[in-house]
């Protein structure tokens, strides 16, 4: 005959309690599933564009959503945003709601990047005329 123990505690230590009763998410699990750094984490929060509760240990503990928004900040980024853009588009992420003052923001940063994209095609073309001419130039003092 076997005879079978059960505890009927919960045998749980307390910050295994405490871990399972965290609504937020770990600095660290935010930045490996959005594919960033701790630090540019850290560096969203300065500038105001994510938010983060500590738990009582003092760690950073982020909302469900902090992947996906940081996933937004980054496309929002890479087309040439600045931080204090991001500042006034980011609510309008969050609410659906756009503003006129939004629309003529967005429209300005719009603008610049064409400004941008046409400095870069100058440039690109002075380049290309540079090499075409040192290529030129190499060629015709070489022996043949």
């Amino acid at each position: 005959m076997s005879v079978t123990l059960k505890p009927d505690a919960d045998v749980r230590c307390k910050r295994d309690l405490e871990s399972s009763q965290e609504v937020g998410v770990r600095i660290g699990e935010v930045a490996a599933k959005a594919g960033v750094s701790v630090r540019a984490l850290r560096y969203y929060e300065q500038q105001e564009l994510l938010h983060s509760t500590r738990n009582p240990g003092g760690q950073r503990q982020y909302p469900a959503g902090a992947v996906e928004r940081v996933r937004l900040i980054q496309r929002l980024y890479s087309v040439g945003l600045p931080s204090r853009t991001l500042r006034e588009v980011l609510p309008f992420a969050d609410s659906g709601e756009v503003s006129p003052e939004l629309l003529e923001l967005l429209a300005a940063e719009h603008d610049r990047l064409d400004r941008q994209m046409t400095d870069l095609r100058d440039m690109r073309d002075r380049l290309h005329d540079c090499i075409t001419e040192a290529r030129n130039h190499h060629g015709a003092g070489s022996p043949s």
